[in-house]
């Protein structure tokens, strides 16, 4: 089985989909530190002006909060803001109708820590863009351990056998120890095709809202990465099997 494990992001950009539907398995990983200034709680969208941040207000504490502890700070109202901004930026764009009720429904609601609300909006995309993947939060599986021992303690614990990566774990990853426990890791390639924007040009860093407003029920067209993800540790049986 292929299995994923990533932090949830807010509204995340196409890579994390494509990520999720080549997977057989993915999971929530939002038991781990939070950490500010980074996607958790945040993403971009592409304006007239070029690229401007949408971001989620928080309270965060202490260095010990993990993903899903930390609330979102409901005294800031920034669901208007942030659905200000997304019209501005596509209300001109051919299906920004299409889905930006249901975002905004979503967004309205009050979600107990920036993990439920990214979670809740990521399984909305997936059911958007036609992604079955089965999901699930890695609290649940109780894992202990650090980096690449963690990795493998929900691996072993869901009945992996192929753990799929984002290209820049390749930095601190223990190859060996994967291959000690029989497990293949491959590396996602992100590489993506150009598709029309409302501005001109084409800037593919950015939430995947861009693409659906801009290419409703034809966006699936432009989520698959256009090169393989890259095996660089294969277990025995996908040995065999690359071999015969």
């Amino acid at each position: 089985m292929r299995v994923g494990v990533i932090q949830s992001n807010y509204i995340p950009w196409r890579g994390y989909f494509d990520f999720i539907e080549s997977v057989d398995l993915f999971v929530f990983h939002d038991d781990l530190q939070y950490t500010k200034n980074d996607w958790r709680n945040r993403n971009r969208i592409l304006t007239a002006n070029g690229l401007r941040w949408l971001t989620v207000p928080v309270h965060y504490r202490s260095v010990g909060m993990t993903i899903d502890e930390v609330p979102i700070d409901y005294s800031q109202d920034w669901p208007v803001r942030h659905l200000r901004q997304l019209e501005a930026a596509y209300g001109s764009a051919p299906f920004f109708e299409t889905y930006i009720y249901a975002f905004a429904d979503i967004v309205r609601r009050r979600h107990e820590s920036i993990s439920d609300l990214n979670v809740e909006l990521c399984r909305w995309v997936m059911r958007e863009l036609g992604i079955e993947t089965h999901t699930i939060m890695s609290r649940d599986l109780c894992i202990r351990g650090r980096k690449t021992e963690r990795l493998l303690d929900i691996l072993r614990s869901v009945g992996g056998t192929t753990y799929v990566s984002g290209p820049s774990a390749a930095a601190y990853l223990e190859l060996e120890r994967f291959g000690e426990e029989g497990i293949a890791v491959e590396f996602k390639t992100y590489d993506y095709a150009p598709y029309p924007q409302t501005q001109l040009g084409f800037t593919g860093e950015v939430t995947v809202l861009d693409l659906l407003f801009n290419e409703g029920p034809n966006a699936r067209q432009f989520l698959k990465s256009c090169s393989p993800g890259r095996v660089v540790c294969a277990a025995p049986s996908l040995v065999h099997e690359l071999t015969a």
